[in-house]
């Protein structure tokens, strides 16, 4: 039994920040600047009292409510996110009553952001080819925008709120989700990072985080320039150890999807990869990067522009904050 996708839908916010909005804010920031650098115009913001369940349910009620796929078919949800609704409960638990999935299905969250879709389909993968489960509900969802100090402009230019689920169901023809690897680093766990709100620093330490002295240790800090070599130093590598592991070549990938961190980092990894324009997805200016879910966005939006199309060859690669880092191939 092998394990295929058969669904992708996203969700966004209603709330939109466009890059005129930022310059309208902090006159000092740059509208072409900010386009140019990070290949962002705009992007959704959760509201006040909207958290990552609602985002992940508004795009798993999206493929329910078209009746392509039914929550009572639903095995298994996997949650994964970083901004959990509470410590505890398991926030995949309050999607499965809230969605009416049955009581026999099994819902856990995992804790990944840029590689966590990666990640996901691997656990949803192992599910099927075990017999554990025949449909498995993925979900990613986060409000990374109630981590950021509005005056943070290494963060607030480049990230967005989204959900979006993606269904993988069990199939015996000869296609689906491929091989995978996997990578780890977590001495750079501190390049990416909000050090407080878990039980190792609680929100009333007084200390900061980096440089920036409006930032509290309770929003997010990004060491831009040692992220960006980390992406620079591992992905390239694990491209090429995934095309050996599945006996393939460069050029038998009809397709590569990316994390959608921000252009200027994309754009490097493409030419130090000497992948073609026609392979390459950029599926940023809109939304964002959108963490966990800027991989089920860019498949998405590949797929409705025909850029994707059924039978190719897909290899997505998921690297950001941990260090962790993962990539697999699709067939579509």
């Amino acid at each position: 039994m092998r394990a295929t996708i058969r669904e992708i839908e996203y969700w966004l916010p209603e709330q939109v920040v466009t890059n005129a909005d930022l310059a309208a804010e902090y006159p000092e920031w740059d509208v072409e600047k900010i386009a140019n650098k990070t290949g962002i115009l705009e992007r959704h913001v959760a509201a006040k009292d909207e958290c990552a369940s609602d985002l992940g349910f508004e795009a798993a009620k999206k493929i329910f409510s078209s009746g392509r796929f039914s929550p009572a078919n639903i095995d298994y949800v996997i949650l994964c996110t970083q901004s959990p609704d509470y410590l505890l409960p398991t926030t995949a638990c309050l999607l499965q009553e809230r969605l009416g999935i049955p009581l026999t299905a099994g819902a856990v969250d995992i804790n990944l952001g840029c590689s966590g879709f990666i990640y996901g389909l691997g656990l949803a993968k192992g599910l099927i080819c075990s017999d554990q489960a025949r449909s498995v509900l993925l979900i990613t969802a986060d409000t990374y925008s109630k981590f950021i100090n509005p005056g943070d402009r290494s963060v607030r230019t480049l990230f967005g709120d989204a959900g979006a689920a993606t269904i993988i169901a069990a199939n015996e023809a000869d296609s689906g989700i491929g091989d995978f690897i996997y990578g780890t680093d977590g001495r750079g766990a501190g390049n990416l990072i909000v050090a407080a709100g878990g039980l190792r620093q609680r929100h009333t330490s007084p200390a900061c985080v980096g440089e920036c002295q409006t930032r509290s240790p309770g929003e997010l800090y990004m060491n831009g320039s040692e992220i960006f070599m980390f992406a620079l130093e591992r992905v390239p590598g694990s491209v090429q150890a995934l095309l050996q592991k599945a006996g393939k070549s460069l050029d038998d990938i009809d397709l590569f999807i990316f994390h959608q961190a921000n252009r200027h980092m994309l754009g490097h990894l493409q030419r130090r990869m000497k992948i073609p324009d026609s392979k390459f997805v950029y599926a940023m200016a809109n939304c964002g990067n959108t963490v966990s879910s800027s991989i089920p966005i860019a498949l998405k939006d590949a797929e409705s522009s025909g850029q994707l199309r059924q039978g190719h060859t897909v290899m997505l690669v998921g690297f950001g904050v941990g260090y962790s880092w993962g990539a697999t191939l699709v067939r579509w």
